[in-house]
């Protein structure tokens, strides 16, 4: 009833195929932006912006970048932790030898560097799939925590090996704050999520997922195996690698390379399942579900006046995170995204029964 396309009349291939083709996604999308860039500066407190909406949306352009690689190409793929590395050293390195460039520049430059390490991994995706092709890309986790504790020059030759930076100034305003550091996330992640939507519906996107479906079917109709998995892995690689810059600079302010082991790429992979395979928005609501539990099972004992320790609740966390893994790949393999589709469904049929 009160969402229908009902006298909505599209009289060109351009309006049928908009992004937002229904009027009422674009009051909801534009309801979400200013309850984003209004509401939320306004109502959150420091701890907030800190613990929830930053990590939230950094892991949530992540989790866009692996879905467009997993989700609408099909390559599986268990280095994220490595290529928000690749980011975060490389945006870090470009800063202190060219300290005249922008550091957005830098963060994209990160993005980029992560881009050509993901291509080079990507090659074994055109010989191999499935599990052997994720064994490839963990070896390629296992070979960045390497060269990131090992060879100096990535981390200007500290003693420790950790790495610290100075708050993020361009044009002269300084990001030191909470909420200018969240303004800035959530300036990119808008960006960004433009940008890998209207990939995802261009030629590119068609390929990755023609590809995604059956690589036989696709090279007979004119599609380029090679070329749509190369460029999953590259543009897949450029949003992590920008994501893992910004979570390095404005979330952690100060990383060793144990900041990105195995354990971010598996947490990444999850946002992707449960937020819902080939789905845009899937990956944010994969990002906040999976950074927001651990922060609810560690209240939930105080709320409920139970005295457990830190060590079960850790324990827990992992339980948790196994057993919801299991049922959205046996109830909804499709994850949260389907699920808010279905109630997209539901509202066009209501009140109606069918």
């Amino acid at each position: 009833m009160f969402y229908r396309e009902a006298g909505q009349f599209k009289t060109s291939y351009k309006a049928d195929q908009a992004v937002f083709p229904i009027f009422q996604d674009k009051i909801f999308v534009a309801i979400w932006l200013f309850i984003g860039f209004v509401v939320v500066p306004m109502l959150a407190s420091e701890y907030m912006f800190r613990a929830i909406f930053i990590p939230v949306i950094i892991m949530a352009l992540a989790a866009i970048g692996l879905n467009l690689l997993v989700g609408y190409c099909g390559q599986v793929s268990l280095g994220s932790g490595a290529f928000m590395a690749v980011g975060a050293y490389a945006a870090y390195n470009f800063m202190i030898r060219v300290p005249e460039l922008n550091p957005l520049i830098c963060f994209l430059l990160g993005g980029l560097s992560a881009t050509v390490v993901g291509v080079i991994f990507g090659i074994p995706s055109l010989r191999i799939k499935g599990f052997y092709l994720a064994v490839a890309t963990l070896a390629l986790q296992f070979f960045t925590d390497w060269t990131f504790s090992r060879i100096d020059w990535f981390t200007n030759y500290t003693p420790s090996g950790s790495i610290a930076v100075q708050p993020i100034e361009v044009l002269g305003l300084v990001f030191d704050s909470p909420i200018r550091k969240y303004f800035l996330c959530l300036v990119f992640l808008v960006i960004f999520t433009i940008i890998g939507k209207n990939i995802v519906r261009g030629r590119i996107g068609r390929a990755w997922m023609a590809t995604r479906d059956m690589d036989v079917a696709a090279e007979i109709i004119g599609i380029r195996p090679v070329y749509a998995k190369l460029s999953a892995f590259a543009v897949s690689s450029f949003f992590i690698g920008v994501a893992g810059a910004l979570w390095a600079y404005v979330h952690l302010g100060s990383w060793e390379p144990l900041a990105f082991d195995i354990n971010l790429s598996f947490s990444i992979l999850f946002m992707v399942i449960i937020g819902g395979l080939g789905s845009i928005v899937g990956g944010m609501l994969g990002a906040a579900f999976i950074t927001l539990l651990p922060l609810f099972l560690n209240q939930l004992p105080v709320w409920l006046g139970i005295n457990i320790s830190t060590a079960m609740i850790s324990h827990l966390e992992f339980m948790i995170f196994g057993a919801l893994i299991i049922f959205f790949l046996a109830v909804e393999p499709l994850g949260l995204a389907r699920i808010w589709q279905i109630t997209k469904e539901k509202l066009r049929l209501w009140p109606f029964p069918h």
